[in-house]
């Protein structure tokens, strides 16, 4: 029990680790190198056509936030005039 405890207790030591570093270190790119395996890339026609919605959907809630906007405004003006008097 007590040769358990040391093990771990110099796992956890900077020395443990530094002795370590190497082995995590080359499990940590091959971890990336097999993850980078599975990963697809688009195709640009893929590419154009999610772009082009990113682009109309920017403008039409342009188009919306100006519409709200201006209907805030009327209102604001509106009290703002009448309650003026």
């Amino acid at each position: 029990m007590a040769k358990a405890a040391t093990v771990v207790r110099d796992e956890r030591s900077l020395g443990g680790r530094l002795r370590q570093f190497p082995e995590r270190t080359k499990g940590f790119f091959s971890d990336v190198r097999n993850e980078m395996r599975k990963v697809t890339f688009p195709s640009f026609k893929e590419v154009r056509a999610t772009t082009t919605v990113v682009i109309i959907t920017v403008f039409l809630f342009a188009l919306y936030f100006w519409v709200i906007d201006l209907g805030i405004n009327s209102v604001i003006q509106w009290v703002l005039h009448h309650g003026a008097r």
